[in-house]
């Protein structure tokens, strides 16, 4: 029986800084230590302390699951705990999560994780999915894929290449920030699905979704919202996504649900 080798730490650490597009000297200056210092951690020659680690983890702005990663590399215990959202720990952020969605009402609002999984909804959202495929609403939810599937929501969006061609690039752009492997197959797979894309400008200040419905078209404009200041995974990796109306018609119609 074999098992796979650990990564080296020096090795992360430059792959990270390769991927944030810095110089060995640019992130130097920034973490406050000598390049040839810099220069031996990537190279193997010289060990990083735990602080090291951490404060380059912090320039470099990597996700706080990949920070811990690094620590493993180093030798290091893990920084950054990880605990469901039912942990009594976690009640806080429960309480807040419940109370951001409830504040959105009657406007569709849903918390994901890193992998666009759906946690939770309020109300707003289960009208707008009349229509789509079951086996896309069985858990675990994955909202990215039941809005492009052709099989869910993108029969009904209106402006499906502009739609997706905004999806993808937020997606692709994720998985090359985090790094993620799972965030790069998300991609590949809606990426081959039927649709289109429309790169162009769109009219206005952002991207809207437009969804057919019963009452006509409903235009939305998405925001996100995150814990700032988190060092929990869990909570660190949740993100509220509120569909707030573009017009008077779709306030009008969703204010009178």
């Amino acid at each position: 029986m074999t098992t796979a080798a650990r990564p080296d730490v020096g090795d992360l650490l430059r792959g990270w800084r390769q991927r944030r597009r810095l110089s060995q000297l640019d992130l130097a200056n920034d973490a406050g230590v000598s390049a040839r210092h810099l220069s031996f951690l990537e190279t193997g020659r010289s060990r990083p302390s735990r602080e090291m680690v951490l404060r380059l983890a912090e320039q470099l702005d990597v996700p706080l699951r990949e920070r811990n990663d690094l620590l493993l590399a180093a030798g290091f215990a893990p920084a950054y705990g990880r605990r469901g959202l039912d942990s009594p720990d976690l009640a806080a952020v429960t309480r807040a999560l419940e109370r951001v969605l409830a504040a959105h009402e009657p406007f569709p609002a849903l918390v994901v994780d890193r992998s666009w999984e759906l946690v939770t909804a309020n109300a707003g959202v289960a009208p707008l999915l009349d229509g789509a495929a079951a086996h896309l609403l069985e858990p675990p939810v994955n909202v990215l894929r039941l809005s492009l599937h052709p099989e869910g929501l993108a029969p009904r969006i209106a402006n499906l290449a502009q739609w997706r061609a905004h999806v993808l690039h937020r997606l692709g752009r994720e998985a090359r920030l985090t790094g993620d492997p799972g965030l790069a197959a998300l991609h590949r797979e809606l990426a081959a699905l039927p649709g289109g894309t429309d790169r162009s400008t769109p009219d206005g200040i952002a991207v809207p979704l437009r969804l057919r419905t019963g009452d006509g078209v409903l235009s939305f404009l998405s925001t996100v919202t995150t814990f700032g200041t988190a060092v929990d995974l869990t909570a660190a990796e949740l993100s509220v996504e509120a569909f707030l109306p573009a017009d008077d018609h779709t306030a009008r119609v969703l204010g009178a649900r």
